[in-house]
């Protein structure tokens, strides 16, 4: 499908005139959409950010509102609302063509950068200076999960209905053991409901992006930009063209190896967790490693904090952290491969089955977005996910905090409630003091991620190389 076109506004009278951007090739534009990719650490916000400095501010290819716009439609999706923008804006600038390109690169420098950890975690996990690695990230890892829950919570917990949300989501998953899935889609029907309704309680907000507005002419402008009609044949090309490039491999490895293969259960699963990751890596996260741990058993507790640690430290979206989950799941049940080949394969495995219905969402979803502009219902439903989401997210960071600071947990049941609670015989000391630390350097400070991540880190080495841990 062809791009839109790009047009430029004259400044109004009395503005300064600023020179109009000039129209931009895809091959122009691949080194700017590979910058992004390199650029994108510090999770969503961090990602955001940086497209919006370059797009935005530095080039202006598209415009503020067309940005944000553009956003509050990704946040609708399931998936990575950060990849989904860059995929979106590149279709807007050059079509399908321009939506691979940016959306594919911006994952490109985090599946290559997984990959080489996992290798490197599979082959030297015991030694002393990785475990060391690994020990100080997990305590950096759980300042972060708390600050994403104030961060989160302070934009959406806005009034006593978005509160009561997060708090039955947080009991749901927490002493309930009711599944994500079903928690978002609980909370999208009584937003839905409640935006309907035009209940004020359920009016969503806006993205912000942390930066100034800025004055155009832009490429893609608020005015020039046409409305593309969305057809009923690109519609349904798009769905099949993509429907087919995500699950024909799922359906072939299922049929060649059976349903009971382990390549075969991470295709499924992943591709059914691609369907309702709302609310980004964070939220998704406590579903999978209640799922990845305690249903399949493919990985520990620990190791999946460890992986955390990795997507925390390298760039492109979080999520990137399932590509270890699928890394690890093969490598313990390789069949007849040698388990770094089978790990290779069940790590790029797990990233088809993510990224790919990503395309599809964005494929045959923006030319309705036009639509979607002003849907009370839709902004209702957007807004108490993503309260739930709050909940789910303060979920994980007790799950995280349990598991990091705690070498053993047990299960309590009684009735329907049942959650984990520490053996407090097995507190390490040295973990808890050194989360507490990542903990005051986050809020108490304001350490930068990767500042925090790193000291974290060389702390737990030497901790390690010390013989305390």
């Amino acid at each position: 499908m062809a791009g839109a076109t790009l047009s430029r506004t004259a400044p109004e009278p009395g503005a300064v005139a600023l020179e109009a951007p000039q129209p931009v090739t895809l091959a122009e534009a691949l080194p700017v959409w590979a910058r992004i990719a390199a650029l994108s650490f510090g999770g969503p916000a961090g990602q955001i950010a940086v497209m919006h400095r370059v797009l935005v501010e530095e080039k202006r290819w598209i415009s503020e509102n067309r940005f944000l716009h553009a956003l509050n439609f990704c946040t609708l999706l399931p998936g990575p609302e950060a990849q989904q923008l860059a995929t979106y804006v590149g279709w807007l600038m050059h079509g399908t063509r321009g939506g691979l390109v940016a959306g594919g690169l911006f994952v490109l420098p985090g599946i290559v950068a997984i990959m080489a950890l996992s290798w490197i975690y599979a082959i030297f996990g015991n030694v002393g200076l990785v475990a060391g690695l690994f020990f100080g990230l997990k305590a950096a890892v759980l300042a972060i999960v708390l600050q994403a829950v104030i961060r989160i919570g302070k934009r959406a917990l806005k009034g006593s209905v978005m509160v009561g949300l997060a708090a039955a989501a947080f009991v749901a998953i927490f002493f309930l053991d009711v599944p994500f899935p079903v928690i978002v889609l609980a909370a999208g029907v009584v937003g839905y409901l409640g935006g309907r309704a035009g209940l004020p309680q359920f009016k969503a907000g806006g993205h912000g992006t942390g930066g100034k507005v800025v004055e155009g002419p832009f490429l893609l402008d608020d005015h020039e930009l046409p409305q593309e009609r969305a057809a009923a044949g690109h519609t349904l090309r798009m769905l099949l063209t993509w429907g087919a490039i995500w699950l024909v491999p799922v359906a072939a490895i299922i049929f060649a190896l059976g349903p009971e293969n382990v390549f075969s259960h991470v295709a499924v699963f992943f591709s059914k967790m691609a369907m309702v990751t709302f609310g980004g890596a964070y939220a998704v996260l406590a579903y999978v490693a209640q799922q990845a741990v305690e249903h399949y058993g493919w990985l520990k507790p620990g190791e999946m904090l460890d992986g955390l640690g990795m997507a925390e430290t390298t760039p492109g979206p979080l999520i990137m952290v399932t590509q270890f989950v699928g890394f690890l799941a093969a490598y313990r049940a390789p069949g007849a491969l040698p388990p770094l080949v089978a790990a290779t394969l069940g790590g790029l495995l797990t990233t088809w089955v993510t990224f790919a219905p990503c395309f599809l969402w964005i494929f045959v979803g923006a030319p309705y977005i036009e639509r979607l502009r002003g849907n009370r219902a839709l902004a209702g439903a957007l807004s108490a996910i993503t309260a739930a989401v709050v909940g789910v997210i303060l979920n994980l960071a007790v799950w995280f905090a349990l598991h990091t600071v705690f070498a053993e947990t047990r299960p309590f049941t009684a009735g329907p409630i049942r959650f984990d609670v520490p053996v407090l015989a097995s507190l390490n000391p040295w973990a808890l003091a050194l989360a507490a630390a990542a903990v005051l350097a986050v809020f108490r400070f304001k350490s930068g991620m990767v500042r925090t991540l790193a000291a974290c880190a060389a702390a737990g080495v030497a901790l390690r190389f010390a013989g305390l841990v």
